[in-house]
């Protein structure tokens, strides 16, 4: 199963976040000094995805810019000898073409985001990767997902998860266990949201898919869920009645940089991973720590 091309929601307001992300996309939010959708494009890159869609919305404009060429700022490096920068630049440079860009004119939800990348995907697998959760790991989450997706049938959908405590079940899409396989499960349910103490396990479904094109004929039609919005897991539910699920305990530790808590330890986590920073942050950390 060739996973090549893959969908990042980024239409969202970002209003966990606000007011930073008044005028600035949350995307566009760094993580010590690389922008959240430049780590979500990397993973993605190095599960080796060759065409990367963006379903955007008013005033993402520049995460577009993000990824384009600029030449005034080229020609001033290259002017000043600023190698290093210029390198930094052109490892985040896509190829030309790798792109596609479309517009959710309206925020109905991540069921209908993934919907709106329907003709630019095709009729083909592909991937989902919500932009403001980051997993720290090598190889990335998305690597793994497309490494486990090889070995099952080639109309399976794989789903990433992670164990949340008990009390939390109700605040995700929670998933049951069915035969294991080490770290890759069958899926037997999906449930959005489930009211406290009726979760069928601990295991969430977190920012990372691996979905089946005929999920696009069922997100057509699919009615509004949790929240007023069209719920992609109400979409997979159904999906599931046709095609196989499995899900995926990942190695690594995410991030929800969608919340000011979650924003504030992914840049002290990918902070520390820096050698070039890793002595100067603990040492600030153990000044205003008092240690």
């Amino acid at each position: 199963m060739k996973i090549r091309k893959a969908v990042f929601p980024v239409a969202g307001l970002g209003t966990r976040v606000l007011p930073a992300t008044k005028a600035m996309p949350k995307e566009m939010l760094t993580i010590v000094d690389k922008p959240l959708i430049q780590y979500v494009v990397d993973e993605a890159r190095e599960a080796g995805i060759e065409h990367f869609v963006f379903v955007t919305g008013r005033n993402k404009g520049v995460i577009e810019d993000h990824f384009d060429r600029m030449f005034e700022l080229d020609t001033t490096l290259a002017r000043r000898g600023k190698k290093t920068e210029q390198e930094i630049l052109a490892e985040s440079q896509p190829a030309a073409g790798a792109m596609s860009f479309t517009r959710q004119q309206s925020p109905l939800g991540l069921g209908h985001a993934v919907w709106c990348a329907r003709d630019i995907v095709g009729n083909e697998p592909f991937a989902v990767v919500l932009p403001d959760e980051l997993v720290l790991n090598t190889p990335g989450c998305l690597k793994q997902m497309i490494e486990a997706a090889s070995a099952l049938g080639d109309k399976s959908n794989v789903i990433a998860v992670e164990a949340v405590p008990d009390e939390l079940t109700h605040q995700y899409g929670i998933c049951s266990v069915g035969k294991r396989t080490g770290r890759i499960f069958e899926v037997d349910a999906m449930v959005e949201k489930p009211p406290q103490g009726t979760a069928p396990s601990n295991l969430s479904i977190t920012g990372r898919y691996i979905l089946q094109p005929e999920i696009f004929d069922i997100l057509a039609t699919q009615e509004r869920g949790a929240g007023g919005e069209i719920q992609l897991t109400d979409a997979m539910i159904g999906l599931a009645k046709t095609q196989k699920f499995y899900g995926v305990e990942f190695e690594g530790e995410r991030h929800d940089c969608g919340s000011k808590a979650g924003f504030l330890r992914a840049n002290i986590a990918f902070g520390l991973k820096r050698p070039d920073l890793r002595d100067g942050l603990r040492a600030e950390m153990k000044k205003y720590l008092g240690e």
